[in-house]
């Protein structure tokens, strides 16, 4: 394959992969110019790296997954995510969700239980001279109180119910978008806004992701 025909199919394909977004309904332009400028292909290693450009989620290290790009854009999208804003991710997985919101926040912090997942995604984050994001590993389920109050926060795993401590860790006027289920079969991707007068919430879509587990992973 020549350079011009390597350079039209890189093309073709970041045209596929934005239109599969917006069917999916990813409209926002800031959330879709970040996934067009943040390649997945990094993110994923081994037997599935060719498939890093299909709207489906793919296996990772320690058991865990990688969102299908178009439930990213939509949890992205649903963040309303300003320049300004500080956001918490907990779950890092490989990384790529860290990513996007890099390209549309002023800092990242983003947290996992698994310390290879973190030191992998660390890597992949100098490589692309993701500047603004810090990984750490530790037990996301009690948020990072240090670096509270965050703007935005996003779970990338289930839980029951919001977590408390994430929630008190929002300011008033902020988000959080999390999946809720007591089930992997049955999950609910919500988003709660935090107001002076208390919390409202919007039920999204259907969604399956891992489990929220407290503690950290056997590997950290």
């Amino acid at each position: 394959m020549t350079d011009e025909d390597e350079a039209h199919s890189v093309a073709e394909r970041k045209m596929q992969f934005l239109y599969a977004l917006r069917s999916k309904g990813v409209t926002d332009n800031r959330v879709l110019e970040a996934m067009e400028s943040v390649d997945r292909g990094p993110f994923i290693k081994g037997l599935f790296s060719q498939r890093a450009y299909e709207d489906m989620p793919l296996p990772i290290a320690c058991g865990q997954t990688i969102s299908q790009p178009s439930v990213v854009g939509l949890m992205t999208q649903a963040l309303e995510i300003s320049p300004r804003d500080k956001v918490l991710e907990i779950g890092t997985g490989s990384g790529y969700q860290a990513a996007i919101l890099s390209k549309l926040a002023r800092r990242v912090y983003t947290i996992d239980r698994h310390r290879r997942l973190v030191h992998e995604a660390r890597a992949i984050f100098q490589d692309l001279d993701l500047v603004n994001i810090t990984a750490i590993t530790a037990d996301g389920s009690f948020g990072l109180a240090e670096q509270a109050p965050f703007d935005r926060i996003i779970i990338t795993a289930a839980a029951e119910d919001p977590p408390g401590p994430l929630l008190a860790q929002l300011k008033v006027g902020g988000i959080m978008v999390l999946p809720v289920g007591q089930s992997d079969a049955v999950q609910h991707l919500i988003r709660v806004r935090k107001t002076a007068d208390g919390l409202e919430y919007d039920e999204m879509r259907s969604v399956r992701f891992v489990p929220l587990l407290e503690g950290l992973g056997k590997d950290g």
